[in-house]
């Protein structure tokens, strides 16, 4: 969630025309810019230009570094200009919330590790789907159901309550899921048994139970478990 947060303020600092179209400048520069370059190419004042390219490090889209641009080093070679440059880390913000990335990673790891060792690349999905998702159980506090939701909200699921069971009002996965259907939802099914497998006391199994407008897999009660949310 904090990552979420993050990447929504970065695009909301980009509202603001001036910084938008600094940021554009120094994204389209081959080359690192200094303050004096992006003022005197854009027209904006050289203080506007600064306060506006330190927001947008403090937001994650542009880095810093320094570097003496004359090539001189030692005593008399002056300060190392601050400039400016793309940041590395890619910005994206999906409402409602995706995970094609982590659907991509899981996808590419697992047809990788079936060439090398000739599984079925399906059965490697599984497998590593699975995997990651207890990684992200084990990552919360708490082991009942209530912390398992938190998981799942973080995530991106939207789990919302219907009776003793959970319907998950959104699909990380939405398009992939519409394309390749029978594939995606396996291993979307299997994260969730990883993320339910590591909290241990949620009393909910992950099942196939396709639905209009909700994601493909219902969390039902274990047996001998209630509700408790």
């Amino acid at each position: 969630m904090a990552d979420r947060d993050a990447h929504v303020a970065a695009v909301a600092a980009l509202a603001e025309p001036t910084r938008r179209r600094l940021y554009e400048h120094v994204a389209r520069s081959p080359e690192p810019l200094s303050r004096d370059d992006v003022a005197g190419a854009t027209g904006v004042p050289r203080p506007t230009a600064a306060f506006h390219l330190d927001r947008l490090v403090a937001d994650g889209l542009l880095d810093v570094h320094y570097a003496r641009r004359s090539g001189r080093t030692g005593p008399g070679a002056g300060r190392p200009a601050k400039l400016y440059r793309r940041a590395e880390s890619a910005v994206a913000v999906s409402l409602p919330p995706r995970q094609y990335d982590l659907a991509g990673d899981l996808l590419a790891s697992s047809v990788v590790e079936a060439e090398r060792s000739g599984e079925r690349p399906a059965a490697v999905l599984a497998r590593r789907a699975f995997q990651r998702g207890r990684e992200l159980g084990d990552g919360t506090s708490g082991t009942d159901r209530a912390a398992a939701l938190r998981v799942l909200e973080e995530a991106g699921f939207e789990p919302r309550a219907d009776g003793e069971a959970v319907v998950l009002a959104n699909c990380p996965f939405h398009v992939l899921a519409q394309q390749y259907t029978e594939l995606v939802c396996g291993m979307n099914r299997r994260f969730l048994e990883g993320v339910l497998d590591a909290v241990s006391d949620a009393g909910l199994t992950a099942l196939l139970r396709p639905e209009p407008g909700l994601c493909c897999v219902r969390l039902e009660p274990s047996e001998g478990h209630a509700a408790n949310c």
